[in-house]
């Protein structure tokens, strides 16, 4: 279940009242201390989310939430794997509630009632889909059960529909991010864009369903391809290898040569010419022949052969990243000096038609017709003229959007070094494996 190579090297695993690595003894004294070592050990609760619809981050986070309310008392042990299309969590816990010394039962009610109420509630309050009742093999997202039952738009429609239309509108990226702002959504910059309502306490992320709405995707449809992206003519983003006259195969030496005989190695092994059986470790490592083949195309861009090539490497990637948190931490300061601002220039675009209806004499709007006036008053003592702050504003999103994906880049490339690094020893001794083995076939070939 902790299988670092389902739970991305054990990052997506959590314990609750138990130690890792000493799970197992912990949970046994338990049972020794009670006198209950007979029966059921452990319990299994699966997880599952529909294919492409969480990220493993939030995945782990529910099955933590789900322990900490519905196992608050027991040892529990959790590990979200990402090696099926679907992502799933498995909990595992322990049969004896550490507190009471009570042995764990339920019924098949208690487990409708329970388990999946508590499961379906957590994922309803992340946005996230549902089986609905009588319908076990039909899953439909919270948003679209509202759709369905109250026959009202709901929060991620109206999102989705704003998000289109500031593409329509836009120039560029900045200036999608200043229009989105000005109805009423906050924008949250991270590894996802993800948007608010002000006044919503969580985010939502519709790029985690729709490519269009992610960063690449939303600059692409910008370029002017939003008709063709959503007719399916079009991919969100067009990735074109860059022209290289025809070089002579070169002679590669140090980690660039041992990738090249590796990559060899088990290419030969898939086409099963050699060994005739396979070890369980050996048949992984075949499976991530493109990853493999990923980091060899790093290392020849950016000649790296030695250790002093990669130290070099890392010394200067860490120093690009060290720039660009300086420049994200610099344009943050800028923004926030001019934060009331830009909230007000907002708040003006997002609420001149509220205005509007509270001129006209329709009761309801006084609160917005007040967060107008207030904002517009912001803006009048400032005296920076409107079409400046709004070109500023544009700007520095812009800025931080680039330097957000630098920052992303940069922590890649520093990921890609470690990994590398910690995969050189063990493919040496594969290599060795593999060929002492083809040297016991040849012999005893040749001894017949």
């Amino acid at each position: 279940m902790l299988n670092g190579d389902k739970t991305d090297r054990r990052i997506l695993t959590y314990h609750q009242n138990c130690d890792p690595g000493l799970e197992y003894r912990e949970m046994m004294d338990t049972k020794r201390a009670i006198g209950k070592l007979d029966g059921r050990q452990c319990y299994h609760i699966v997880q599952s989310f529909k294919p492409g619809e969480v990220s493993p981050e939030l995945a782990l986070e529910i099955a933590k939430e789900f322990a900490a309310e519905y196992l608050p008392d027991y040892e529990v042990v959790i590990g979200t794997h990402v090696d099926k299309k679907h992502i799933h969590s498995h909990l595992i816990f322990n049969s004896v509630n550490a507190q009471t010394g009570k042995k764990y039962h339920i019924s098949t009610q208690e487990y409708y009632r329970q388990i999946r109420a508590i499961s379906e509630r957590l994922c309803r309050e992340h946005g996230l889909s549902v089986v609905m009742e009588g319908q076990p093999s039909q899953t439909v997202s919270y948003i679209g059960w509202l759709r369905q039952s109250k026959g009202q738009p709901t929060f991620r429609s109206m999102l989705e529909a704003d998000l289109r239309t500031a593409i329509e509108d836009a120039n560029d990226l900045g200036h999608f991010f200043m229009l989105v702002e000005h109805m009423g959504w906050e924008i949250s910059h991270g590894n996802r864009l993800g948007f608010r309502l002000r006044g919503q306490e969580r985010f939502m992320y519709p790029g985690r369903k729709n490519p269009l709405f992610t960063e690449d995707g939303i600059r692409a449809a910008i370029a002017g391809n939003l008709e063709e992206i959503e007719a399916g003519r079009r991919p969100e983003v067009i990735h074109r290898p860059y022209y290289q006259p025809y070089k002579e195969h070169p002679k590669y030496s140090g980690f660039m040569a041992l990738y090249v005989h590796y990559l060899y190695v088990l290419g030969k092994v898939e086409k099963r010419q050699y060994p005739p059986r396979m070890t369980p470790q050996l048949r992984k490592e075949v499976m991530r022949f493109e990853r493999y083949r990923e980091q060899f195309s790093f290392l020849r861009e950016n000649n790296i052969v030695s250790q002093e090539d990669m130290t070099a490497f890392q010394s200067s990637a860490e120093d690009e990243l060290a720039n660009f948190m300086k420049q994200r931490t610099i344009l943050n300061v800028r923004k926030k000096k001019r934060k009331g601002l830009y909230d007000a220039l907002a708040d003006v675009a997002a609420l001149e038609q509220a205005k509007a209806l509270y001129e006209e004499g329709l009761s309801g709007m006084e609160a917005e017709f007040s967060r107008y006036m207030e904002a517009e008053a912001v803006l009048e003592r400032s005296g920076v003229p409107r079409e400046q702050l709004t070109a500023e504003k544009a700007a520095i999103y812009e800025q931080l959007a680039q330097v957000n994906a630098d920052i992303r880049t940069a922590r890649k490339k520093l990921a890609l070094c470690k990994e590398i690094q910690n995969r050189l020893p063990q493919m040496e001794q594969t290599i060795r494996n593999i060929e002492s083995r083809e040297t016991e076939i040849h012999e005893k070939h040749r001894g017949r």
